[in-house]
């Protein structure tokens, strides 16, 4: 579900020289991070020496509230004066825990730290946990089952035992939680636990019961206490679908408020259930698959409409016997077609996010190939090539600009190529960030001398003006140059979709 962006820094590339042991402890403690950042809603950093400095190797930012440094930290050094606390914990080991005097975003905060030994027990790195101190305050008056229950987590995550935190996902602002003793009985509830619960039909106090008692889903918990590895699982109770996840807790010491309540014969010690309710969220998401499966349909049929359309009107043209009617008749076709041709792409996209922009370049290759098909003489030797950038444009700009360069097409094929029996059309398409550009050059024979657009333009040239100016917003040149030089100009509009 989650995606976990903790990793550790290369530390031989930071010239930082640790014995593979020392390296492989912290490589082990970086895979837990996250979960300990999302549980204890803190900014976590773990800082190893680095000559006089504290060198950040590893970071995790909490998805359960907003973070403290939503920027990376990781590779940077502090020196004695920039942490005094971290210095401290580091190359002292006296590990602190109180309020910091840096503010950060207006607020005060507290920092903890934590030492990381090695099987020699050497200090070999400190983990700083930062929090708001009104987050800390929150935390303080938390059942202390639960706050033991994390605070066993970070010794466990510490000395390297944690095991497949890395498989279960990340933690949101709303999550219920459960602590459970070895024998799955329930010692402490959050509210919204209670809650989701309740809509199950549990309106009495489930502590002290035994999850196994219950009518509910737990096998991923008597799994995940059993293999001592973190498990997380997709699934429906009742009319709810809920993510469980579970994170087993380590044998407890012999003297600990939990050591009564959660110590079971085996040796191990519960584990901390961790519930997200995404059934609303489900609802939305299929509600948005069948929007735009349906959407995807109407493309469809539109698509097919006009190709209908286009089917009749070439049934037409086979029974006119003027040359002029024949030939009209083959470009109100072409233009149907590129239409088409973009609701056909809309009727593929998978998803609305998709389907909201059209690859121009895609659409223009289609179109070279309906031109080369339908209009282009098969006596004549005229190539017609593609170049340049891909830019995705929204549906209505897309098929604005698929009707405009399928008349430049067949005005440079018409015109250009009228009496000359071999030759090039270039359809080149540029991405210049603030605007896009498409052109079509052709090698043919040029416009003739005193030609003016207003009055000379074709119907097509005409098309094109009107497309250009009203839907793109943009500019149209046409001169000639070894041929003809046609330029469309248009702005990117805000929100329109980079290069693709």
């Amino acid at each position: 579900m989650g995606h976990h962006s903790t990793q550790l820094a290369d530390v031989f590339q930071l010239g930082i020289d640790l014995r593979a042991e020392d390296l492989a402890l912290l490589q082990k403690i970086t895979e837990g991070l996250d979960l300990l950042a999302d549980l204890s809603h803190a900014d976590l950093l773990l800082y190893v020496k680095a000559d006089d400095s504290a060198l950040v190797i590893a970071q995790a930012r909490p998805t359960s509230v907003p973070p403290l440094y939503p920027d990376p930290l990781t590779a940077r050094t502090f020196s004695r004066q920039a942490a005094p606390s971290i210095h401290r914990a580091l190359f002292s080991g006296r590990m602190a825990h109180g309020i910091r005097g840096q503010l950060i975003r207006g607020a005060p905060t507290i920092l903890q730290t934590y030492p990381v030994h090695n099987s020699k027990g050497e200090l070999i790195a400190v983990l700083g946990s930062e929090m708001n101190l009104l987050e800390h305050e929150r935390r303080r008056k938390k059942n202390p089952i639960l706050r033991e229950s994390i605070a066993r987590l970070f010794q466990h995550t510490l000395a390297g035992r944690l095991e497949g935190a890395q498989a279960i996902g990340r933690l949101g602002e709303h999550y219920a939680a459960l602590v459970i003793d070895n024998d799955a009985r329930i010692l402490y509830m959050s509210s919204l636990a209670e809650q989701l619960y309740r809509k199950l039909g549990y309106t009495t106090s489930l502590l002290g019961r035994r999850l196994s008692d219950l009518d509910t889903t737990e096998h991923v918990c008597f799994k995940a206490m059993e293999r001592a590895r973190c498990l997380e699982q997709r699934i429906e109770e009742h009319s709810s679908i809920w993510i469980k996840r579970v994170v087993p807790l380590p044998p407890l010491p012999r003297r600990g408020l939990l050591r009564g309540l959660l110590h079971g014969p085996r040796g191990t010690a519960g584990a901390i259930v961790l519930i997200e309710d995404i059934t609303e969220e489900q609802r939305k998401e299929q509600a948005l698959r069948i929007k735009s499966a349906l959407i995807r349909e109407i493309h469809h049929r539109v698509k097919n409409n006009l190709q209908t359309i286009a089917a009749l009107l070439r049934m037409q043209a086979r029974r006119t016997g003027s040359p002029e009617v024949l030939d009209m008749l083959k470009q109100s076709i072409n233009r149907i077609l590129s239409i088409a041709l973009v609701h056909e792409f809309l009727s593929k996209e998978e998803s609305p996010e998709e389907s909201s922009f059209i690859s121009i370049r895609e659409v223009t290759q289609r179109i070279l190939s309906e031109v080369t098909q339908g209009i282009l003489d098969p006596d004549k030797n005229i190539r017609i090539l593609l170049e340049g950038d891909d830019f995705r444009l929204p549906p209505q700009q897309a098929t604005s600009c698929a009707l405009v360069i399928n008349e430049l097409l067949q005005n440079a094929v018409e015109h250009g190529f009228d009496v000359k029996n071999e030759g090039t059309i270039q359809v080149t398409l540029h991405d210049q960030v603030d605007q896009l550009v498409i052109e079509v050059l052709d090698n043919g024979q040029g416009l003739p001398h005193g030609f003016d657009i207003e009055r000379d333009g074709s119907l097509g040239l005409q098309i094109v003006q009107t497309l250009v100016r009203e839907d793109l917003k943009g500019q149209f040149a046409l001169h000639s140059s070894n041929g003809v030089h046609a330029r469309v100009t248009f702005p990117r509009l805000d929100g329109q979709s980079p290069q693709g």
